[in-house]
């Protein structure tokens, strides 16, 4: 008997301090220092080893648990880059591979249960994440003046708005794709399509830059949302522009949103943050040794750039906050948070039940044994129960947008990001024609 006592307790410590195998955020650590540091190519590197693969070029024959999340991650290094095409292929790619965390149809908690995977199921992308994805593709196809690309991508973000305003029609989301939807159609044509999609991004904010692009669009079409005759009724004026002008966009992404981290809470303070998402009897969890509960808590990221001012032709420029991606992430984790630690007081729950168990049949022969019994099916039950941090890393905090109308001829666009340096770059456009500028800073 002392024998036995002996080894459960060894077995007990051998299990507490075995550490369990590297989490996603772990594989990332060295991607997220080299990003920092305002290394792409070595972020896209370390990626490259949780994908896989051996070369930025190539794409993984299969897609693990995080698969198409890595290759998410490395598109947004990509087109940091300004490898547009290359960002294109895996934002597609990851685009094709992710699975959806359906937000709207959870109605028994699987949302919770999901966040408790310890990483081996397939990541879920929240609706945020998966719109932002068609946003910034926007981005891709649009710099390299690719429109019929733009239109394709346009049109996956309106499945996801369209999703979004029916789950939570009071907030606005990711309007940064509304407003390169609404060019993309203006410039192909198709102005009661811009005209709609310029709507969405006005019930978010007042872009000052479409005053001119709206006010155009207006004679060209009749439809208008409650938010364009808001806008056409204030009959503000824009900035006179060259008569045979060409667009010029500029868009600014910084940043980092929030990420998840393992947190621990007491008991009691779980159970009134989680109400009816709990299933089970609380009354056991009074024989356990755990008194804390574990979740994955969203937490600020630290960023190394964190504004940023543009310069046309050696001329300040103004720029306009799109989309605070950051707020709205938080946001939608708030809506799931009681979900989340009621399937973490659950799962607790069901070990306090099965360590009861364990303990009483132990205490037939010995109560000591009873207790270290019952302590290492606890223990070991915790060990294998992590919550999952897995999210969108290098997703940006947050995008401006500078749209103005410039003579022909060929300008420069400097973009300031502060302790990020400044990045230059030249365009040419004709009359009537259009230049998109993306600068993807996610530090």
């Amino acid at each position: 008997m002392n024998r036995w006592r002996i080894w459960l307790g060894l077995l007990a410590l051998l299990v507490a301090f075995t550490p369990g195998c590297a989490t996603y955020s772990d594989k990332m650590k060295g991607a997220r220092s080299a990003v920092s540091a305002g290394d792409y190519a070595k972020g896209i590197s370390e990626v490259d080893k949780i994908i896989g693969v051996n070369s930025p070029e190539k794409m993984p024959t299969k897609f693990g648990s995080e698969t198409a999340l890595a290759v998410l991650e490395r598109a947004t290094l990509k087109q940091a880059t300004d490898d547009f095409k290359g960002s294109e292929t895996d934002f597609e790619s990851a685009d094709k591979n992710l699975e959806l965390l359906d937000i709207a149809n959870d109605t028994v908690g699987e949302i919770g249960k999901y966040m408790f995977s310890d990483s081996s199921t397939k990541y879920r992308s929240s609706p945020i994440e998966k719109v932002s994805l068609n946003g910034f593709n926007m981005m891709n196809y649009l710099a390299e003046g690719n429109l019929q690309g733009s239109r394709v991508e346009a049109r996956r973000f309106t499945v996801m708005q369209n999703y979004l305003n029916d789950t939570d029609p009071q907030r606005p989301h990711a309007a940064f794709g509304s407003y390169l939807a609404g060019f993309t159609m203006e410039r192909l044509g198709e102005y009661g399509s811009a005209m709609r999609y310029y709507d969405e991004a006005l019930q978010a904010q007042n872009f000052n830059s479409l005053h001119g692009p709206v006010s155009r669009l207006a004679r060209l079409t009749q439809y208008r949302g409650k938010a364009i005759k808001r806008f056409l009724s204030k009959g503000t004026t824009s900035p006179k522009a060259p008569k045979k002008g060409a667009d010029l966009l500029v868009m600014v992404s910084i940043g980092r949103v929030p990420h998840k981290e393992p947190k621990r809470i007491p008991i009691g303070a779980a159970i009134g943050i989680a109400g009816t998402w709990i299933s089970g009897n609380p009354a056991v969890l009074g024989h356990t040794a755990t008194k804390v509960v574990v979740y994955p808590e969203l937490v600020p990221s630290q960023h190394v750039i964190n504004k940023a001012s543009v310069r046309i032709d050696g001329k300040p420029a103004d720029l306009e906050l799109a989309s605070d991606l950051g707020a709205e992430i938080t946001h939608e984790y708030d809506e799931m948070k009681p979900k989340i630690i009621g399937a973490a007081i659950s799962r607790m729950i069901v070990r306090a039940a099965a360590s009861e168990g364990v303990r009483q049949a132990g205490n037939q022969s010995d109560q000591a044994v009873g207790w270290i019994a019952a302590i290492l099916t606890e223990a070991t039950l915790v060990a294998m129960d992590k919550p999952d941090t897995r999210s969108w890393i290098f997703l940006p905090n947050r995008i401006f947008i500078h749209r103005s109308r410039v003579s022909p001829g060929e300008h420069e666009i400097a973009v300031d990001l502060g302790r990020g340096g400044v990045r230059s770059q030249k365009v040419k456009v004709s009359a009537g024609g259009f230049a998109v500028v993306v600068v993807t800073a996610p530090r």
